[in-house]
């Protein structure tokens, strides 16, 4: 059976159970800063897969002038981390299906919007970070999802075209990125505002990775012609 050359993976939200932990930090600013939950929970879901440069901004103008924004930041960052302390969650079947994926041989990389190191030291404690030849940060790349630019490079460092790569998203930045990229494109949501429509990037849905890489990987055994995983397109 045709199967991805390679499997390219976002990490907060997909692999790591960490967007969660992350709003109820933000959340926890809300008495300190004046701030009302009411609006900072639809805010923070439109961070979801941004860059950390970009969230920045965002951050600034939403907070507004008349509040200390390192503060907030200070506060927010030290309520995760104490959450984090205690073990960095992940998402169902993901160990399951990275072990799977190992055992098959599968290539795999993480492609996120977090900086390198982060990524990097998080997946480690997550005892998942063994499984992945390399870790693709937003600091490390040319651009920022929505961009193509992370897969493309992602693809690139193993030496392969998109279209023979399998990635899974959960954001609609980053499901956009891996799409407009070339790879086949499967997208497990986590968080989001119920009224946020999908983008329409031709990208397969799943509820979990384990269904996702078995989406993907039916999508390669159904190329038309037994085209190999590299020249698929």
């Amino acid at each position: 059976m045709t199967l991805p050359a390679a499997y390219l993976f976002d990490m907060d939200g997909l692999l790591l159970d960490t967007e969660r932990l992350t709003l109820a930090a933000f959340l926890d600013c809300a008495e300190a800063f004046d701030l009302e939950t009411a609006k900072m929970e639809p805010f923070f879901m439109s961070l979801v897969g941004i860059s950390a440069a970009r969230s920045d901004e965002m951050l600034l103008a939403f907070l507004g002038p008349d509040r200390d924004a390192a503060r907030v930041v200070a506060m927010w960052r030290d309520r995760l981390a104490a959450r984090l302390a205690e073990a960095v969650p992940v998402k169902p079947t993901v160990r399951d299906t990275l072990q799977a994926l190992t055992a098959q041989g599968g290539r795999m990389a993480v492609v996120t919007s977090t900086l390198g190191d982060k990524a990097r030291h998080h997946l480690d404690r997550a005892g998942l970070l063994s499984h992945f030849q390399f870790v693709l940060g937003g600091d490390e790349v040319s651009a920022n999802k929505p961009d193509p630019a992370p897969y493309r490079e992602a693809a690139e460092r193993l030496s392969l075209p998109p279209s023979a790569c399998a990635a899974f998203e959960d954001s609609d930045y980053g499901i956009t990125a891996a799409a407009a990229a070339g790879c086949c494109a499967v997208q497990i949501p986590d968080l989001r505002l119920a009224t946020q429509p999908f983008p329409d990037v031709g990208q397969l849905f799943a509820p979990t990775l384990e269904q996702a890489v078995a989406a993907a990987q039916g999508r390669f055994a159904q190329a038309p012609g037994g085209q190999n995983a590299e020249n698929l397109g």
